[in-house]
């Protein structure tokens, strides 16, 4: 399962098991804060805040390149573009100046982190080892446009291959089109598949046409088997698979230009990204 619905909204699992932890770590938080009557919750948040914005801004800096050309989408944070170890530093230091700062604060906020911390790495492990035997190529039937059957597993070729599961009325699905377009062209040492959800052929074809969209590998998924198989609830999803087959990364919405090359770096490092 690479997503959990709650009503009308639909996150990520690995993203689902951070907001856990996050609520976790609040609940502490206020709980240490009635008993001692110091603001634990205010600097459990504002630790979280730094962090985040420490996230970010390491991975702007990372991958300027790509966001100078369109600065507005550095406060898009609907990209995904987050440096863990960026946004873990700006919070262990943040922390550490709270808990420097003010004395009464450091043990109810190291328990309220702490706990926030270990609920998420348990929650992570049970879920990867739930998810380890679910990872493999699906053989779910799929369309070519010219109407022969194929599948994913059939047409993997040994090289890492990157899945887009898309649709002709999903705006993110085709706000991130070009950028999928433009990798293509650009890492030939990859696969990629662009695999169209519940939409007949015509649809596809027209649509590929208006967009003067070059893309090569795009099948029908009819029936939206292959999003129920690896348990998407929503569009985009784009699953990365190494080049054994196996399910190593996933994103769920929008990808950009700097989330995609980050993803791609981590799944087949080019000569120039070895280079930066």
């Amino acid at each position: 399962m690479l997503s959990v619905s709650l009503g009308p909204l639909v996150m990520s699992v690995q993203r689902g098991l951070l907001v856990l932890a996050v609520l976790v770590a609040l609940m502490v938080a206020m709980f240490l804060a009635r008993q001692r009557r110091v603001p634990v919750a205010d600097a459990v948040i504002s630790v979280l805040g730094w962090g985040v914005l420490g996230a970010r801004l390491v991975f702007v800096v990372r991958y300027w390149s790509d966001y100078a050309a369109a600065p507005w989408s550095i406060v898009d944070i609907r990209d995904g573009g987050f440096d863990p170890l960026g946004g873990v530093l700006a919070a262990v230091l943040y922390a550490g100046w709270v808990g420097w700062r003010r004395a009464a604060l450091r043990r109810p906020l190291a328990i309220a982190l702490g706990t926030g911390v270990g609920v998420w790495l348990l929650s992570t492990v049970a879920f990867l080892s739930l998810e380890n035997t679910a990872r493999e190529l699906p053989a779910v039937p799929l369309a070519t446009l010219s109407g022969g059957d194929t599948s994913l597993a059939a047409r993997h070729d040994g090289r890492p291959m990157v899945v887009n599961l898309w649709a002709t009325w999903c705006p993110p699905c085709r706000r991130e089109m070009p950028v999928l377009e433009v990798a293509q062209q650009a890492r030939p040492d990859v696969q990629f598949v662009f695999v169209n959800q519940r939409e007949p052929l015509w649809t596809v074809q027209q649509f590929l046409m208006q967009q003067s969209l070059q893309l090569t590998n795009v099948v029908l998924d009819t029936q939206g088997e292959l999003s129920a198989h690896v348990g998407s609830f929503a569009l985009p999803t784009t699953l990365f698979y190494d080049a054994g087959g196996k399910l190593v990364d996933s994103h769920l919405g929008e990808v950009s230009h700097a989330t995609l090359r980050h993803a791609l770096q981590r799944l087949a490092p080019s000569e120039s990204s070895e280079k930066e």
